[in-house]
């Protein structure tokens, strides 16, 4: 679902977490005043992750499970970690939107759309990715169901009603009105939903053996529900991962990950020239200031909702989208997502109630992703969470369309520099906490450092100098 991002004035306002209920073994935690993630303790596989988002009607011709298995091959070579699988339970036919509806209108938590196969076949699928290495975790939509569930008539009590007793339509993240009239509002102060919802989740780790999930609006859920799903799941699931779509500080006491939006719109403003890449620096001033380092954030040039309601990163972010996607995939605290398409180019909105197949044949950009995962992978400084290297921003005299930082762990060092500009930048930089012998990751030629010199940039370009 799209949803609105939370404003960092009433964010920065937060109480700080619960403690975590994480018990998946892993680094001994850090401490912070400032943030709650940093006592989470998260699945060692983890570590170096990157995630992508798998949209299974539009993927192949088929719109199968069956069909999207015979990818797993190319995403695993890509540099996959994490598969990110919108969900596959039936979608309900009352007040349903167009003609195949939303995948968030699901009519059973417990089943399989049969347009895209069967229980079998998404078992099939995700033991075929984990023989492959990968991770699956399931979209899961906890804030409301279809109007045909069979909860609606057996189970009234689950949602929220009007005062004339019928079911209101659900509502965002902020607890706003929406138009989401193929969706009913499921009411958490009912305890036995809860348990219910609870059960439905277990279900799918007993059966099917996913990883985790991605939850959807999951700020229109009460945290403590997250923090007592998290902590009855692990019993079965003791290495879970749970994303949510959300972007609460307060939210990690049951969450690895959170969507770092209001990333996501700076680049936006940036690559189309209406801020400066100063505005950076305050970004990351207040993220700071409100996440631990070890709380994960999920950063992104794209993904359904963005795809389909604000356009491709071609139309947002122009010649941009690249430095854009390198910065996000390189920042502190940040696991970057791909989603469907975008390592071919895909200059289309894909229709989000309608099958509508990804063209596969565009200009491939697989060769950039795979090098960005690469680079995720081996440099220690880019791991996630706490794992990773501490930020430094790289002072230059590069205007208000480069942007350079460092991270550094032990001896390993990346600097990032990035060119939002229509010209040439030959950038002077000064500070550079780690001079020396460096190797320019896409080129893999040899570069000396000095503390105060030059970076050449192209024209909405960038560097990656590790050492």
């Amino acid at each position: 679902m799209s949803t609105a991002l939370l404003s960092l004035a009433t964010a920065l306002g937060l109480a700080i977490a619960s403690p975590t209920v994480h018990s998946a073994p892993a680094r001994a935690a850090t401490t912070s005043s400032s943030a709650s993630s940093d006592s989470l303790r998260h699945p060692e596989w983890s570590r170096h992750a990157v995630i992508y988002e798998v949209n299974v009607r539009q993927f192949t011709p088929e719109g199968t499970l069956v069909a999207l298995q015979r990818h797993l091959p190319r995403l695993k070579r890509l540099g996959v970690d994490i598969l990110w699988v919108m969900p596959v339970q039936p979608i309900g036919v009352k007040n349903r939107k167009g003609v195949l509806g939303s995948y968030y209108a699901i009519s059973d938590y417990t089943a399989v759309n049969p347009e895209f196969g069967t229980e079998a076949d998404f078992k099939a699928f995700v033991q075929a990715a984990h023989r492959q290495g990968m991770k699956v975790i399931l979209d899961w939509v906890a804030n409301h169901t279809a109007f045909d569930h069979v909860w609606t008539t057996q189970h009234k009590d689950f949602y929220v009603t009007r005062a004339d007793g019928t079911i209101i339509n659900a509502r965002d993240n902020e607890g706003r009105d929406t138009d989401w009239t193929d969706v009913a509002e499921l009411n958490f102060d009912n305890p036995a939903l809860r348990r219910a919802m609870i059960t439905d989740m277990r279900w799918w780790l007993l059966r099917t053996g996913i990883d985790g999930f991605r939850c959807d609006v999951a700020g229109g859920v009460p945290t403590a529900f997250w923090v007592d799903a998290r902590r009855e799941l692990e019993r079965t699931r003791p290495d879970l991962f749970m994303l949510a779509e959300a972007e609460d500080p307060r939210i990690h006491a049951a969450f690895d990950m959170t969507y770092a939006w209001q990333l996501h719109h700076l680049l936006n403003d940036i690559a189309q020239g209406k801020q400066g890449t100063g505005a950076l620096d305050s970004y990351f001033a207040k993220d700071d200031s409100l996440f631990g380092r070890d709380a994960y954030r999920m950063t992104f040039t794209s993904n359904h909702d963005e795809n389909s309601w604000n356009g491709t990163e071609f139309e947002r972010m122009g010649a941009n989208h690249q430095p854009a996607f390198v910065l996000a995939a390189t920042v502190e605290r940040s696991m970057p997502l791909l989603y469907t398409g975008q390592e071919a180019t895909m200059k289309k909105r894909l229709r989000f109630f309608e099958k509508d197949t990804v063209n596969w044949s565009g200009p491939s950009l697989a060769g950039f992703y795979h090098t960005m995962f690469d680079l995720r992978h081996r440099q220690a400084a880019l791991a996630n969470g706490s794992w990773g290297g501490v930020q430094t921003a790289l002072r230059t005299d590069g205007g208000d369309r480069v942007y350079a930082f460092t991270r550094t762990k032990g001896t390993n060092t990346v600097l990032v520099a990035v060119n939002f500009g229509d010209a040439p930048a030959n950038a002077a930089y000064r500070g550079l906490p780690q001079p020396g012998r460096y190797t320019d990751w896409f080129s893999k030629a040899p570069v000396t450092l000095s503390a105060d010199g030059r970076l050449d940039i192209r024209p909405h370009g960038y560097r990656v100098l590790v050492r």
